[in-house]
């Protein structure tokens, strides 16, 4: 069954410029070049949060994975983390000293990756917001930055036309990918870990294998890659174009699986949901959209690596073997090792562990609402005190 658009959300006063699903898929959220952000609520009827805070474009969004926090990057060069409920509550703090491109979290919510315009990718803790280093390589305008899901390398995508690869812990570049013609736009990695993908003006996507360093796929398209997101399983990556579509590639036959047409005007950002069965799309006429992926119902299916040929829309792969990861089914007899006991209590664990997890999120982040709102209310009146003796002063002379 092709993908089918479930509805669309409109609110946004510009062009959308970034989407994210929280967890459990109950909100999506959306920047735009209106420098607002929207909460939308997939329950029907219920009505979206607008959040204001930002002093001009916003151009990237992010759930934390509890999904209690969003972080959100502006060209007012400040990233703001909110609360996503009806108050709308954010912490604020000055990231670069040019525009804010992209925010991500690592995979434990602990810390935050940034990427601007001033050409450096900083990483910072989520509570308190404290920075802990700059990356600082690119020679033009950082576009994209994104941790591994195991945290222990960042990705990045720059105008200088290079795609990076950096380790966490000793601060250095590993690799530089200089394959592409043109800026890069978008990178991501692989659920795997084991590859990365990355888009950009050339119109093309590239996919390679970060521990060869080698490149395992390239996609020539029609149009500039603006945004690009991976299906859950690996098997699938799907792609907004400047040509107003969404491109949905099948990584294990190397072709074009499906182009949608929804968007009037660029599509400039698309996310699957963390269970890959919706993703969203946003674009220049301010809309956002949300599809339902239909694809792959059984996405356990044991599939070995293939050779790759030509494919149809102008697009194809190199010939290489895409073996960076693909999920396999497990077999009977290892489920039947755990028990339907022991899986539900392991279950119930985890639920409660990741509950604590959010709970702690919103507390830190109230508690440093609390910190501005102090510090605010003590400038004030260190004015007020000011003030007062100047009057003083003025009358006593």
């Amino acid at each position: 069954e092709d993908p089918s658009l479930e509805r669309h959300f409109k609110g946004h006063r510009d062009a959308v410029t970034s989407v994210d699903f929280s967890r459990a898929k109950k909100q999506l959220v959306s920047g735009s070049m209106d420098s607002c952000l929207m909460i939308w609520s997939m329950k029907p009827q219920m009505r979206a949060y607008r959040f204001l805070g930002h002093k001009d474009a916003v151009l990237c969004v992010q759930f934390s994975p509890s999904g209690h926090l969003v972080a959100s990057g502006s060209r007012d060069k400040t990233v703001r983390l909110w609360i996503p409920s009806v108050k709308g509550e954010s912490t604020v703090f000055k990231a670069h000293t040019g525009t804010v491109r992209s925010v991500h979290f690592s995979s434990d919510g602990q810390s935050l990756v940034t990427a601007s315009d001033d050409k450096t990718v900083k990483v910072w803790t989520v509570h308190r917001q404290k920075f802990l280093f700059s990356l600082s390589q690119h020679i033009n305008w950082v576009r994209c930055a994104r941790f591994s899901p195991d945290g222990r390398l960042i990705v990045s995508s720059s105008d200088d036309k290079t795609v990076k690869l950096w380790d966490k812990t000793s601060r250095e570049c590993i690799h530089s990918f200089c394959e592409h013609g043109g800026f890069v736009n978008h990178v991501d990695f692989h659920p795997s870990g084991n590859c990365i993908a990355a888009g950009g003006t050339d119109s093309t996507v590239k996919l390679w294998d970060v521990r060869m360093n080698r490149l395992l796929q390239h996609y020539q398209g029609n149009s500039v890659v603006n945004s690009l997101s991976f299906h859950p399983s690996g098997n699938y990556l799907v792609t907004a174009s400047s040509d107003s579509t969404l491109k949905i590639l099948d990584l294990l036959e190397g072709r074009l699986l499906y182009t949608l047409h929804g968007h009037q005007g660029p599509a400039t950002c698309v996310a699957f949901s963390r269970d890959g069965d919706l993703f969203a799309s946003g674009g220049s006429d301010e809309q956002v959209m949300v599809w339902k992926t239909n694809f792959d119902a059984d996405y356990g299916d044991v599939v070995k690596p293939q050779k790759y040929g030509s494919s149809v829309d102008g697009t194809h792969g190199t010939g290489s073997e895409m073996d960076c990861g693909i999920h396999h089914k497990k077999t009977k007899t290892q489920d039947s090792v755990r028990t339907h006991e022991q899986q539900e209590e392991e279950t119930s664990l985890a639920n409660t562990l990741e509950h604590i997890m959010g709970q702690l999120d919103v507390l830190t982040q109230t508690v440093s609402i609390l910190e501005q709102r102090l510090t605010l209310t003590e400038d004030k009146l260190k004015e007020c005190l000011e003030n007062q003796q100047k009057i003083i002063q003025n009358k006593t002379n």
